[in-house]
């Protein structure tokens, strides 16, 4: 009578264990598809704020390559998403990483359009200091919005820096360091897709 007892409950507890475990599962991959959902999400609101979503028409999160070339950090890959309108491209968005920041890498997206022109740049993440580099972030500062419109040839290829290094763009009171590694980064970009345009759009998807 005992052990009929003992494996009474055992059995109820198996059975317990069992739902639980189940149930966890279950919600581990509901909350894990959210989780995606809410990944997919940011990066297409992210690629819409430097190229219009109305000048393409595919889906850029899907038409995408991977580039590695030496004007490019060798330890964060660069990743282009290509926007296309009827089939037609339209613009590249160079997911790039300058590893040199004063307090870590910024990752950044810089979106140029088929004639070589900044569509849009926007930094993702960095560590500079609060107060200082910080001002690269849309949302504390206008000054990442002013390189649209913008291209090698406007202005000319030396006025690519910041202006204490006799280029045209602002750089931030106390941080001179931060401003010049984006505009080498905006302007490294340039230059690739100039060189590289073509092929960029040829490439299979990876």
């Amino acid at each position: 009578m005992k052990l009929d007892k003992t494996l009474s409950t055992a059995l109820i507890l198996g059975v317990f264990g069992l739902a639980g475990a189940g149930l966890v599962a279950t919600i581990e991959a509901v909350t894990a598809e959210r989780r995606e959902a809410n990944i997919i999400a940011a990066r297409l609101k992210n690629l819409n704020e430097v190229v219009a979503p109305e000048l393409y028409d595919n889906d850029i999160l899907s038409d995408v390559i991977t580039i590695d070339d030496p004007d490019f950090s060798s330890r964060y890959p660069t990743i282009v998403y290509r926007a296309r309108k009827d089939g037609k491209p339209v613009a590249a968005v160079f997911e790039t990483t300058a590893p040199e920041g004063y307090a870590g890498p910024i990752r950044m997206l810089i979106g140029v359009d088929t004639s070589g022109t900044l569509t849009g740049v926007r930094v993702l993440e960095h560590r500079e200091t609060p107060g200082l580099g910080d001002a690269i972030e849309a949302e504390r500062s206008d000054w990442i919005y002013h390189f649209a419109g913008h291209s090698i040839g406007n202005p000319q290829l030396p006025g690519w820096a910041v202006k204490k290094d006799g280029g045209v763009f602002d750089q931030f009171t106390g941080a001179t360091i931060t401003p010049r590694l984006v505009v080498n980064t905006i302007k490294k970009t340039l230059l690739y897709f100039n060189l590289h345009k073509h092929t960029l759009f040829a490439r299979e998807s990876s």
